[in-house]
């Protein structure tokens, strides 16, 4: 019994499990020291940002005289009559151009994707492991030695300089990685799930809207942010594929920077307007991307 008793407490710490150098930093970031810390650096990151705000503000003789922290100690300088001349010029015209692509870009590269997805997860169909094989291997192709062919093919079909053109071009090239990020998401939802659905006679396209499409939700909204950024603030397909009439904000933007050379109030308003709608769709969708970035960290 002495020797039972003596060993006991060995064993229960040796079958502790323990915790390596990553898992105690984690442990860690949950201090209020740390927490201070990371509020610090964030305050910090958001500096440039304010300072672009300052920018624009203030009239170009004001900027080019002072820094932008001496707004503190003026706070008279601020106007907003750079806004006012941006949004009577062009800038208009050029904010809604870019709605236009960036929104139905967004909304058909994750409507395909999803449903090419849940196929080469879920679905039995002849030549599956090579096509999906095809998608993954298109990801290393450039964009940039598309544009000229694909320039010439737009020219034939008469969509060139078009807004439709440039959506088109959108979506062939973010279709492999939205299908190749959502495929290995939905192969991780649990197989009886969907056995259930198929026992109780639900086709395939009710089981993806009723079972697939809500559980991928953290991932499609992942999807969805990293997408729609990347076609707001892309310039070089809207340099080569957009006309002046059908410029986005980047274009409109480059040529004002062209035209004007130092007339950074013009600029910097457009780039703090340009900030907006993307930061009000981070913040409106953060909780589904945080979920979708940490789905793979806890299987």
């Amino acid at each position: 019994m002495t020797t039972a008793t003596a060993t006991a407490p060995a064993q229960s710490h040796a079958g502790a499990p323990r915790r390596n150098l990553a898992g105690r930093i984690v442990d860690r970031l949950g201090s209020g020291v740390v927490q201070v810390v990371m509020i610090l650096l964030g305050l910090f990151w958001l500096v440039p940002t304010l300072g672009l705000l300052v920018v624009s503000l203030r009239t170009t003789e004001v900027n080019n005289a002072e820094g932008w922290w001496t707004i503190f100690t003026k706070p008279a300088e601020i106007t907003i009559a750079n806004y006012a001349d941006l949004l009577a010029g062009g800038f208009g015209a050029s904010f809604w151009n870019t709605v236009a692509i960036t929104v139905p870009t967004t909304i058909l590269v994750i409507g395909i994707a999803a449903m090419a997805a849940y196929a080469f997860a879920w679905m039995e169909f002849p030549g599956r492991d090579l096509l999906f094989l095809v998608v993954v291997g298109l990801l290393i192709v450039p964009i940039q030695i598309a544009l000229i062919p694909v320039a010439a093919l737009y020219g034939q079909a008469g969509i060139f300089g078009s807004i439709p053109g440039v959506v088109l071009f959108h979506v062939a090239f973010g279709l492999p990685f939205a299908i190749f990020l959502l495929r290995n998401f939905f192969i991780g939802i649990p197989a009886s799930l969907l056995e259930a659905a198929r026992m109780d006679g639900a086709p395939e396209w009710r089981i993806f809207v009723s079972v697939v499409f809500p559980l991928g939700k953290p991932a499609i909204a992942s999807l969805g942010i990293f997408q729609f950024l990347w076609v707001w603030n892309d310039m070089l397909i809207a340099l080569v594929y957009a006309n002046p009439a059908n410029q986005p904000m980047t274009k409109y933007l480059q040529s004002q920077m062209r035209q004007f050379g130092t007339n950074m109030d013009i600029l910097s308003s457009g780039a703090f307007l340009s900030l907006i709608i993307p930061l009000v769709l981070f913040f409106a969708f953060q909780r589904y991307f945080v979920q979708g970035m940490m789905a793979g960290s806890v299987k």
